[in-house]
């Protein structure tokens, strides 16, 4: 007997998402299960369908004369009876009136039949969100359990857990919910569990790609985010482009752009600053909004360093319960600890630290360039070289009123660059000519410094009167050393 099956097998592929040919498989199996619990084994067992989706179980039989198996055999007089020019040794096919199958057998296949089903709707929901990690997925609020929310995807649901969820967040039956795949889980029988996320940094990364064009392509890349959920985020972002500005790209145009995230956010705020690969401005900057006066490297190896504030800005840089320095400390992996001006002095750092840069100045001319200069602003050291001014020594021979006329450059600027040379550089003035000037002349007038034994020098370091026939000054100890000026 034909079944008619066209309507069952239209809805489940448009309920399960399932395929024509997977759909008459699991039919398939039904009957066959049925067949083998009502008759004991299934070999001859066929099933078919026509074009009108309609299905029918048969069992094939051979035509025999005297029949020892009516399972698979027939007589030859029935068989006639179906077919008028049967002969013995043909098969023939039977039509099985699915009627004939007992209760349990019925049960039993169609239990078959809804594992098979809750299975493949498992292994395709697997298969379609298993790449889906770490992106947006946006739901409906079903329903709460244990303070974990449910959330409708369309084709299965979402657990956003009562951890992941943000404090400052409050829901209710049909609200819209945006949220991150965390992770999915395909351990439990007969579905998949998707865990969601408001609280991840990679759900501030996801939505910035989705707000802002230039990190979606990679213009502006994201190089790190730390996040208190609820309350702050940091994050530090830099340009693969020269002519692209990252801070602003993130901000957008009168903040449309970051203004749309922190609505997403519920009103958490956000911090965007700019990358450096310098830990000194990079924890400089991420000390924001916070204006930090230096940045001082106490134990590189420890990763430790010193951050030194004004005292109207340490509050700021600390930031309420330390949340703003401790953001900072997981944003640049380094170990940051705030002091004030007077806090700093105490410690009796800074002129251990000024003599220690001091030495390193002496030691080879690749630090005698402005911008080498510790702290020195970048954009002041490239204006002085585009105008050919890129030794200390040349800057302080220019007069204030030529460096004033430089284009971009302005007095605070000029004032905070003479103060970094006078903490850092030790300027030793010399009346009249410079002791190489002074050399030359003597090469020009005076044939040989041996020749003059008693001429008078001073000393480079004390000033004393020194002779030439002196291997160190009298007065200071310093090593002495007459060369010809070529040399």
């Amino acid at each position: 007997m034909a079944v008619d099956m066209s309507e069952a097998i239209r809805q489940l592929m448009q309920e399960r998402n399932m395929s024509e040919e997977l759909i008459q498989k699991t039919i398939k199996d039904i009957l066959l299960a049925a067949y083998k619990k009502t008759f004991g084994r299934d070999e001859n067992a066929v099933v078919r369908f026509n074009d009108n989706q309609e299905v029918s179980i048969l069992a094939k039989k051979t035509i025999v004369d005297g029949v020892y198996d009516s399972l698979v055999e027939i007589d030859l007089e029935e068989a006639k009876e179906l077919l008028p020019d049967a002969e013995v040794g043909d098969e023939i096919l039977i039509e099985v009136d699915p009627k004939e199958f007992d209760r349990g057998s019925v049960q039993s296949a169609k239990q078959t039949a809804h594992q098979s089903i809750k299975e493949f709707q498992k292994d395709s929901l697997w298969s379609e969100f298993k790449d889906k990690v770490n992106e947006i997925v946006i739901g409906y609020y079903q329903r709460e359990r244990n303070g974990d929310i449910y959330v409708d995807l369309g084709k299965v649901e979402g657990r956003l857990l009562k951890k992941y969820q943000s404090p400052r967040e409050v829901y209710r039956v049909n609200d819209r919910i945006k949220a991150l795949i965390q992770k999915v889980d395909n351990t439990k029988p007969g579905a998949i569990d998707i865990i969601l996320s408001r609280t991840h940094p990679e759900f501030v990364k996801a939505i910035f790609e989705l707000e802002v064009p230039e990190v979606y392509d990679k213009t502006v890349t994201i190089h790190k985010i730390v996040r208190e959920p609820g309350y702050r985020t940091k994050l530090a972002v830099y340009s693969n482009r020269e002519d692209v500005d990252p801070v602003g790209a993130c901000v957008g145009l009168k903040g449309v752009r970051i203004q749309a995230i922190i609505k997403e956010l519920e009103g958490e705020k956000i911090d965007i600053l700019k990358y450096d690969p310098d830990p000194r401005r990079f924890i400089k900057n991420a000390l924001s909004p916070a204006e930090v006066r230096d940045v001082i490297i106490m134990d590189e190896s420890k990763r430790q360093a010193l951050a030194v504030v004004n005292e109207n800005q340490l509050s700021l840089a600390i930031g309420k319960q330390g949340l703003n320095v401790r953001l900072a400390n997981r944003l640049v992996d380094w170990s940051i600890d705030v002091k004030t001006d007077a806090q700093f002095e105490e410690m009796d750092i800074a002129a251990e630290s000024r003599r220690a840069v001091s030495e390193l100045f002496g030691e080879g001319e690749e630090l005698s360039r402005v911008s080498e200069l510790p702290e020195v602003d970048p954009a002041v050291a490239r204006i002085l070289l585009d105008n050919n001014i890129d030794f200390i020594e040349d800057f302080l021979n220019v007069s204030n009123e030529d460096l004033a006329a430089l284009p971009g450059l302005n007095a605070e600027q000029i004032t905070t660059l003479k103060k970094l040379i006078e903490e850092y550089v030790e300027i030793v003035e010399e009346e009249g000519e410079s002791f190489e000037e002074a050399a030359h002349e003597e090469e020009t007038e005076i044939p040989a410094a041996e020749e003059n034994p008693e001429e008078e020098y001073e000393c480079p370091e004390c000033g004393a009167k020194i002779t030439v026939d002196m291997t160190n000054c009298p007065n200071c100890g310093v090593g002495l050393s007459f060369e010809d000026a070529e040399e």
